[in-house]
Order: structure tokens, then C-alpha cells, then sequence
């Protein structure tokens, strides 16, 4: 199936409020989302038919501090059915929290307690979670601190 397929087919049945925009190119399709509907696409994602994306390849995180929503996080989806790889991505704020979507994806993870939670421990429902105090929080500290939960 083509990924020109995928994407038309998913902007026609998905409701416009878990996707906002979405973008097509030769490498995959880009979804964009609020972090209330992050987990429902990815669940539509995973089981669908016309999509069964089962491989989370990762989850990368960059902060705009320009931005009033200046965390953009993205998940990194493969579809190996149909040999397509997948983009959902969100914005958040310093007190929005996202949903943990390790339920979905256990290799998630370790994408949001260590990739992540490094940075912004922003991710809730999140097994083991750890919080970090790394050297952005604390000035003059030149090591990342790690709490106990």
C-alpha cells in the first residue's frame, strides 16, 4: 500500500481535532496533534487496518524557549506491513504534561524517562519514572543530578 493511500485515507476518516495538519512527503507522513489527542492517533495508528504501525523507532524532543509552546516532541512511527514510516508530532508548554504512551509502545519507555525526562520531566502515567535536576535548572552545577522517586 502507498503512503499516498495512507495519508489520504487517514486525513479523510480521523477527526479533524486529533489532527490539525498533516504533511506528506517521499520519506512518510507527518501528523500533527494536541497532546489530549497524542494518544488516541497513536492508538488509531497502531490498530487500524490501513495502517498497523507496530516499531516506535523513537521519540526526539527540541525546545524553541522563543515559542509559548516551545517543547515540539515527535514520535517516530514504522509500519512494516506496509513499509511506511510515520510522523506524529505535538507541541507543549512548561505545564502541559503528555501522556506516557509505554502501554502502546513499550520501548517508549526508555525514550521518556532517559531521552526525555533528561531535559523536561513533562510525561505522566509513565511507569519507574525518575525525575532529573540537570544543569539547566541549577546554575554553577556542572553534573545531572538524579532524584529518587
Amino acid at each position: 500500500m502507498e503512503n499516498q493511500f495512507i495519508f489520504q485515507y487517514s486525513w479523510d476518516i480521523l477527526p479533524k481535532k486529533w489532527v490539525h495538519k498533516m504533511k506528506r512527503s517521499e520519506h512518510g507522513n507527518r501528523f500533527y496533534t494536541n497532546t489530549d489527542y497524542l494518544f488516541p492517533l497513536l492508538c488509531f495508528l497502531k490498530w487500524h487496518t490501513y495502517t498497523r504501525v507496530q516499531v516506535l523507532i523513537d521519540i526526539c524532543g527540541v525546545d524553541y524557549p522563543s515559542r509559548n509552546r516551545r517543547f515540539e516532541v515527535v514520535y517516530n512511527l514504522l509500519s512494516t506491513r506496509y513499509n511506511s514510516r510515520i510522523r506524529v508530532q505535538t507541541s507543549a508548554d512548561e505545564v502541559t504534561r503528555i501522556s506516557s504512551v509505554v502501554s502502546l509502545f513499550p520501548s517508549a519507555g526508555w525514550w521518556e524517562r532517559e531521552g526525555l525526562g533528561y531535559v523536561w520531566s513533562f510525561f505522566h502515567q509513565s511507569s519507574g519514572f525518575t525525575p532529573y535536576i540537570n544543569r539547566l535548572w541549577f546554575r554553577g552545577a556542572s553534573i545531572t543530578k538524579r532524584l529518587s522517586s
